[in-house]
């Protein structure tokens, strides 16, 4: 199944599955069985690397610290001949800065089975807060049996819930996102002779849209003989981001995946456009608010207020609507659900958006209580 909101225009693709949206926006701009669950591959790998985003957020994890390598990480392990690597060996220990690296250029399934064990203690027990990080995004259908991407029956995500994943790990790490983009990257700390000769010839990142578009800066690919080429990309031309996710491609390699990547995100600025109406942090409306120590709260959004048209549409009859009860009721916190901005095109809505509360208002205490309660019942106010 195809679909798109480009009028007139034409995009095909033979992988199994696509899917392109608006960063801004959220909204799909191409989508061919973008919620049908197939193998990731090294795609998965961009959940792995969310946990582990997380742990450096919060301090309990430093990119400087070093994780000790185990035999399930070992290269000369059958598992890891013909797959991506780091070529650790056992009492190894690398940088979590190297393990990044090397997962994110060089798809190193070595190097995530460290990070799995550095967090969970095993890779299995890692799968499990995979799977809760998952369902926090809102990725609902997504499955993880391993921390690589390498072939597991519970190894099972679709192209929309990869795109909501990449939109993730944009807006949340915003430092941690220009690793996405390294093009090379040499692992300097083999052990072996056969490892000095494999690393001099694995340096160059995967994605080799970084190389052929300007502005493309991620994210990942995928690769494995029966399910095809797969890769996550986003690109930002001008002030507008796209994201896309290929999965399934049959081509010849990972030039020809870029240049299908690079075809569906043109087909996407070429023949879209995305207006945004508000940001977050813009002053929607002044809510009154009732038993606080201000009058009022000021209303914002935590997501853009924008929608994607068809590069030829008009704007002429959508509208922008806040929608809220007043007053509101102290103590107001920030990011409280204070109401919703609907959009609506043609008397039709097509989007809406929670509305919250940008500062804190504290209640009043009960003397001021008791002050407001007489001067509503003599002055109605």
């Amino acid at each position: 199944m195809f679909t798109g909101i480009a009028n007139g225009a034409n995009f095909s693709t033979n992988a199994k599955s696509a899917y392109l949206i608006d960063y801004e926006s959220g909204a799909e701009i191409f989508s061919k069985n973008a919620d049908v669950l197939m193998p990731p591959s090294s795609m998965l790998k961009l959940m792995t690397l969310t946990v582990l985003f997380d742990e450096l957020k919060s301090g309990h994890i430093k990119t400087t610290d070093k994780i000790s390598v185990s035999e399930n990480a070992n290269y000369k392990n059958p598992l890891w001949y013909s797959a991506s690597k780091l070529c650790l060996i056992p009492g190894q220990k690398i940088s979590v800065m190297d393990a990044i690296l090397g997962t994110i250029v060089l798809s190193a399934g070595d190097a995530t089975v460290t990070i799995a064990e550095k967090i969970s203690g095993s890779e299995q027990k890692f799968t499990e807060k995979m799977t809760t990080k998952a369902r926090e995004i809102g990725m609902e259908q997504s499955t993880f049996g391993n921390a690589s991407g390498l072939p597991n029956e519970n190894n099972m995500m679709t192209s929309r819930e990869l795109a909501m994943l990449a939109k993730y790990i944009i807006h949340e790490y915003p430092d941690f996102y220009p690793w996405f983009s390294t093009k090379r990257f040499e692992f300097s700390d083999t052990k072996t002779d056969w490892c000095n000769d494999w690393v001099r010839t694995h340096t160059m990142n995967y994605n080799k849209l970084l190389f052929s578009m300007s502005g493309a800066d991620g994210l990942k690919t995928g690769h494995t003989n029966d399910g095809g080429y797969g890769v996550v990309a986003s690109s930002k031309i001008g002030n507008r981001r796209l994201i896309g996710v290929i999965n399934g491609f049959k081509g010849s390699g990972h030039d020809a995946l870029a240049e299908e990547m690079k075809k569906m995100l043109n087909y996407g600025y070429k023949n879209t456009k995305t207006k945004i109406f508000f940001k977050p942090g813009d002053k929607l409306a002044e809510i009154p608010v009732w038993y606080g120590i201000r009058p009022t709260v000021i209303a914002t959004v935590n997501e853009n207020v924008a929608i994607t048209t068809p590069k030829d549409a008009t704007l002429k009859n959508v509208r922008v609507l806040a929608r809220f009860n007043q007053p509101v009721q102290a103590p107001v916190k920030p990011g409280q659900h204070i109401g919703e901005v609907i959009i609506e095109q043609d008397g039709n809505i097509i989007k809406r958006i929670p509305m919250v509360a940008k500062e804190r208002v504290r209640k009043i205490q009960l003397f001021g209580r008791i002050l407001k309660n007489i001067s509503v019942m003599i002055w109605g106010k």
